[in-house]
């Protein structure tokens, strides 16, 4: 989602690695978008909120489509309102059992409208997306200069571009960031050209590390767990002749 006057969207980074863990429910914006976790998972969106639940595969009550499990739908627009701690336990235990009722009202919206509301108010959108951009960019400055690392135990491993190797010895790489998941391979192995001899984690997606050539693992250079950057090397082979 985001606000119809862009004079009202907040606009920031993402976590990077992301979170192995969002609550259900949680309101969270990255970038210049905004999204309501429906169940618990990894996210990289930043808090800024938290609401009742969107998502009910449980019942059929007030304020879902009949069949259908989602709260929200396209074109929706939402309106947030401050509770206490209190008050959102209680809602989200009611709302479930259709004992908390939403607010929905239908109204039509106007494309051309829209576009007139835009044009008589361009000079305050324009200086506020200048605004927003710069701020953007000083935020991401600062996490640049800080480099967090976000790993439990082990040390951020640098690209290795200057890995010692032996003659007939290549160095498998990763071509993106983010952590090392899972080791597919031992010093040892044996593997052939193509085969996927690791796993790393990157913006909540898989993406496999393959083998470059057919040849036999000698060691490896990295630790499930590991952060790690683009060209960060992971192991060497030895390639068969």
């Amino acid at each position: 989602a985001t606000p119809l006057d862009p004079r009202h969207r907040l606009v920031t980074t993402k976590y990077n690695p992301a979170r192995t863990w969002t609550p259900e429910n949680a309101v969270g914006i990255g970038g210049a978008y905004l999204c309501v976790y429906g169940m618990e998972g990894p996210g990289g969106y930043q808090f800024v909120g938290r609401t009742l639940q969107v998502w009910n595969k449980w019942k059929q009550t007030p304020g879902f489509e009949p069949g259908k499990p989602w709260l929200l739908r396209f074109f929706d627009q939402i309106h947030f309102y401050p509770v206490s701690t209190e008050e959102l336990r209680k809602i989200r235990k009611d709302f479930l059992r259709g004992r908390f009722q939403i607010r929905i009202e239908h109204e039509s919206f106007s494309l051309r409208e829209y576009r007139r509301f835009l044009r008589e108010n361009a000079v305050g959108i324009d200086a506020a997306k200048a605004r927003q951009q710069a701020a953007f960019d000083a935020e991401r400055e600062r996490w640049n200069a800080s480099r967090p690392v976000f790993s439990e135990g082990h040390d951020e491993a640098p690209p290795s571009a200057d890995t010692c190797l032996e003659r007939g010895e290549i160095s498998v790489s990763t071509p993106v960031p983010g952590s090392l998941w899972k080791l597919q391979v031992e010093p040892g192995d044996r593997v052939e050209s193509g085969q996927t001899v690791a796993i790393v984690e990157s913006m909540k997606m898989e993406i496999p590390v393959t083998s470059p050539a057919a040849g036999r693992i000698v060691r490896l250079l990295c630790a499930v767990g590991d952060q790690i950057q683009s060209g960060t090397d992971l192991m060497v082979l030895v390639k068969e002749k």
